[in-house]
């Protein structure tokens, strides 16, 4: 679950949670069709629902059918489409009226149990007892989604009565609202003398969300942006005011919310609609209709500008001096304008995507700012939308330079029009978006209509993007369209909003003495009877914790569920110029995949952390005869992108053995595969690493990048630390994108002179991608692979074909030793590492069946639910050998460690696990293990890990036959005692 406005911002994108495919089930496109092209007219009244309308969207080759429900009112949509991983979600209006975080905490708490479900934690427990490719509840702005997907008709049938269940029939128990959202507690539940302090899982996990910069930045200029509106609050919850919030108001916010008068549905795939409307139908035919509750939701316009200066914590990794944010916002269009936002969206981008659009230019590569700012962009996630300009990463004195560099730039761009150029690059763009399909193509739809739909937009029409562009070709070869709009919004709006928020060595300091005065403030008032009502709920909370439920009212998914065979792709094999191809041949809808990856044998440790800025120069510094902004122009006009990055591999059969160096890949159009390949050789060959004014602002732009990943992922981070010296491949993995790389940027962000920088640079080239360390693979149609051959020919043959000497790695031996990383966040991270085993050797598999055994049925409950951390758990990662332990957003670290070391004598202690408890955790195994993939994607495993169809197919083989017996031994051997890392970022206290 997603805190409340991650959900609403355009930056943030859906976050996955296990996954798993099956085969198309192609018995249902003949019901699909014919519902949907004959049988659902307008105004024909099936199973308690109204066709309102039905329209057949050719560039995304689905239909669309609108419909309502007669007796409460009801919409949904149904996308009718050739795709086996079906998609069901409800969402609610849920506009909060205060910051007390009412509907994230209400998101939480309804997936605790319900009425035909009466269990603790239904939504954990489906998430091992099917075969989901996606389960999640977000928390946006003014709406909340509970949305699945999944491949298995049973198992959507399954989800579909869990979430329907749960969301109109919760029990909203009082102590599930303590455990989600806050309570008091003693620090020690079980020791009255210790002191009484704030705990919750949604407490705990806003406090950390507030300490990420970008999302703080964010949140606050939309509540200043917004003022009288329910934007002005924080849907997710601000600490300062969760602990306002009672038990009685969450339970009247869901009464008066949570109703089919006030809710959207939406289906997705191929399964039949018939059915889906028949089983919705008869849940809402127990509800009366009712008027939902109404929000202010358009502000007033601002009759002048405004000016906002807030605080925000220091980040100890970047210079104080340059940690000031500022931004200039304006007043937009409405919801309902979908051609009107369509068009600002373009010109956000123009003004502000890649290397030559003019804001880039006037404020990053000037060195006004490290990077733009949060907000900065087309939001359309309101009533009333916003367009935004800003840097972060900069000066406080340049705050007024940066507002007037805003306004030049838009004069400028009204006065000289935009380059035809990029704005045919960005209709490429999206005719190459609507070929390019993900395997979560239901998903993105839905959540790409989401903000319009619930804020009065026919969400068929936000489906049908070429009648968009063809309006947008006519308007501007009408006239100045993208001029008229800046006039309009951007230069002749008094709503205009300059934000800033400026670092203070204080911030945390308050921020934490703002927590202690509530805290003494509620203690205060408390008599010796109150506090003894305290300690009892939390005995009674603890109890409830630790009960042993009967599952049996769930349903479940069984191991035979899962197929015995491994999903395998024809692969073909060839050599070009001793070059060897991997070729995929496969209905790609017109485009060509394109993935190169070239071995760097024997980079010395210094050479190692140059690499991610090694990979980043190629697509950023531009070459001797081109400037990165022509380049940048011509691979949006040609290509789906180009991307280099670091390659890391641990070898399948041995733990300590391992490959390094770059990957490269794009994609295009049929049409475009000979610019493809000319971009992608030009920028190989001649990128000119002496450009020192674009490294130092690739360099200030990473590290500020980096610094501002580390409080949104702030596990990923302490677990790659723990790691990092147990194997060579961890090692390499924390000098790549550990803290070791965000404290080496950050330390190169302040050198003056980079010659040295370039110099290291220049030396990685003389290593990279070479024809002797090079393998190719390919993904495309039957009638394209000669074509392509042709031309990798050609861009081989212009590679560096001198061998790469090896230079000798000396014996990597494992040191066990701890770290911590104080950062001011109030909320802690923290890992262990244990060294396991290759991917070959027999117990990687019962380890991976121990970890999830482990998260399930004890870290979640100690971590999460009793220790009020986000969340945490175990994992084993089958192609490095660690087997690690996480907690995110902990309040409690140094409990968290304990109960690491108490998960693993828990296993050794209990009795056998049972045939159920093995068959969930194998369950949420192959979720993972078989997730539908695009088609570029296909037979990648083979290609990057060096891992076949038959080492596969034995590992599921594996997997399948384990037993309680072999994870008991394998905690014993590999866990018991045994050496570890481990890594806590966070409070020093």
């Amino acid at each position: 679950m997603l805190a409340a406005a991650r959900v609403a911002t355009l930056k943030k994108s859906f976050a996955h949670v296990s996954c798993l495919s099956r085969q198309p089930q192609r018995a249902y496109l003949a019901t699909v069709s014919t519902t949907t092209t004959e049988s659902l007219k307008p105004g024909k009244s099936i199973h308690g629902y109204t066709v309102l309308e039905t329209r057949h969207v050719k560039e995304l080759e689905l239909d669309a059918i609108r419909l309502r429900h007669e007796k409460t009112g009801a919409d949904h949509l149904h996308i009718a489409r050739d795709d086996s991983n079906n998609v069901f979600g409800i969402g609610f209006a849920t506009p909060p009226d205060n910051s007390s975080g009412v509907p994230h905490i209400l998101e939480h708490t309804t997936l605790c149990g319900s009425r035909s479900y009466p269990v603790r934690d239904p939504f954990f427990k489906m998430l091992n007892r099917s075969m989901a490719t996606f389960m999640n509840a977000f928390t946006a702005s003014d709406y909340t989604l509970y949305p699945f997907s999944t491949t298995n008709p049973v198992d959507y049938k399954n989800l579909r009565n869990v979430y329907m269940d749960a969301a109109f029939f919760p029990n909203l128990r009082g102590l599930d609202f303590k455990q989600e959202g806050w309570r008091l507690e003693h620090d020690n539940p079980h020791d009255k003398s210790s002191p009484i302090v704030f705990k919750g899982i949604v407490y705990n996990e806003m406090k950390g969300q507030m300490a990420d910069a970008g999302y703080l930045f964010w949140s606050k200029m939309q509540q200043h942006m917004f003022p009288g509106t329910t934007y002005a609050h924080n849907s997710g919850g601000d600490p300062a005011y969760i602990t306002d919030l009672t038990h009685e108001e969450l339970v009247h916010f869901h009464r008066t919310h949570y109703h089919p008068s006030n809710a959207k549905f939406y289906t997705y795939g191929n399964f039949p609609l018939e059915e889906s409307l028949k089983f919705i139908n008869s849940k809402l035919q127990e509800f009366s209709p009712i008027k939902p509750p109404l929000a202010e939701k358009v502000v007033k316009p601002f009759d002048n500008p405004r000016r906002v200066n807030l605080t925000c914590p220091l980040d100890p990794m970047s210079l104080p001096e340059k940690q000031t944010k500022t931004s200039v916002s304006f007043l937009a269009n409405k919801a309902t304008d979908t051609f009107e936002g369509f068009g600002l969206r373009i010109l956000s981008d123009l003004l502000t995507d890649g290397h030559a659009s003019p804001m880039y230019k006037a404020l990053i590569e000037s060195g006004l700012g490290s990077e733009y700012s949060a907000n900065t962009g087309y939001d359309g996630s309101t009533m009333v939308s916003s367009l935004s300009f800003g840097v972060q990463g900069m000066k406080k004195e340049d705050v007024p330079k940066v507002e007037e560099t805003i306004t030049s730039v838009l004069q400028r761009v009204r006065e000289e029009g935009v380059d035809p150029k990029r704005i045919e690059a960005i209709v490429h763009q999206m005719e190459l978006g609507q070929k390019h399909k993900t395997s979560f193509f239901g998903m993105g739809l839905m959540q790409g209509l989401s903000s319009g739909w619930f804020n009065g937009c026919n969400p068929v029409d936000l489906l049908e993007l070429n009648k968009n562009i063809d309006r947008l070709k006519s308007e501007i070869a009408a006239g100045p369209f993208f001029q008229n709009l800046i006039t309009k919004y951007l230069l002749n709006n008094p709503h205009k909003l300059v934000f800033t928020m400026t670092p203070s060595p204080d911030y945390g300091a308050e921020v934490a003495a703002n927590e202690t005065s509530r805290l003494m403030g509620k203690l205060s008032v408390l008599t010796k009877a109150d506090k003894e009502t305290v300690y009892q709920q939390g005995q009674e909370l603890l109890k409830n914790q630790e009960q042993v439920e009967d599952m049996s009212c769930l349903p479940t998914l069984k191991v035979d569920d899962i197929s015995k065979k491994t999903k395998t792709f024809s692969l073909e094999h060839s050599a070009v110029s001793s070059i060897p191809i991997q070729w995929r041949n496969t209905s790609t809808n017109g485009i060509t995949y394109f993935r190169g990856i070239s071995v760097i044998p024997g980079l010395t440790p210094e050479l190692k952390q140059y690499l991610p800025l090694f990979a980043d120069s190629l697509t950023s510094l531009g070459t001797h005869n081109h400037a990165m902004s022509e380049i940048d122009d011509n691979i949006r006009l040609h290509t789906g992108g180009i991307r280099v990055a670091p390659f890391l591999s641990t070898n399948h059969s041995a733990i300590d053995g391992f490959e390094e160096g770059v990957s490269f890949s794009s994609y295009c159009l049929d049409r475009n595969q000979e610019h493809m390949y000319d971009l992608l050789g030009s920028l190989i060959r001649e990128t000119n690493f002496d450009n020192v004014d674009k490294l130092r602002t690739l360099i200030q732009g990473n590290a500020s990048a980096l610094s501002n990943s580390v409080p949104d992922s702030g596990h990923a981070f302490a677990r790659t630390n723990a790691g990092s010296r147990l194997t060579p491949t961890g090692y390499a993995s924390e000098l790549y994108g550990g803290m070791s790389q965000v404290q080496f940027m950050n330390a190169l962000s302040q050198n003056e002179d980079l010659t040295g920088v370039s110099q290291r640079l220049k030396e990685i080239a003389e290593l990279a991608i070479r024809r002797s360390s090079l393998r190719l693979a390919l993904t495309c149609g039957e009638d394209q692979m000669s074509k392509n051959e042709k031309i990798v020919g050609q861009f081989i043959s212009r590679l560096d074909a001198r061998p790469v000497n090896s230079v000798a790695q000396p014996e990597f031996i494992p040191i066990f030793e701890n770290s911590f990383f104080e950062l001011p966040y109030g909320i802690n991270f923290t890992a262990k590492c244990l060294r396991g085993v290759a991917y070959t050797h027999e117990d990687g598999a019962k380890l991976q069946i121990l970890a999830s055994l482990m998260s399930n049925l004890f870290l979640h409950r100690e971590i999460r639910e009793k220790n009020g951390a986000y969340g945490g758990g175990a994992g084993y990662s089958a192609t490095n050998g660690l087997f690690s332990f996480y907690s995110y957003r902990d309040p409690s670290p140094q409990k968290t460690l304990a109960t690491y070391q108490d998960s693993v004598r828990w296993v050794l202690d209990r009795k056998d696990f049972t045939d159920q408890e093995l068959a969930e955790a194998k369950l949420s195994i192959f979720q993972r293990m078989d997730a539908p993939v695009s088609a570029a994607e296909e037979g990648m495993v083979v290609f990057t890990e060096g891992i076949t169809d038959e080492m596969r197919q034995t590992r599921r083989e594996q997997l399948l036959k384990v037993i309680s017996a072999d994870v008991k031994e394998v905690a014993d051997r590999y866990l018991l005692d045994k050496p570890s890392s481990h890594c806590i970022l966070g409070d020093k206290e």
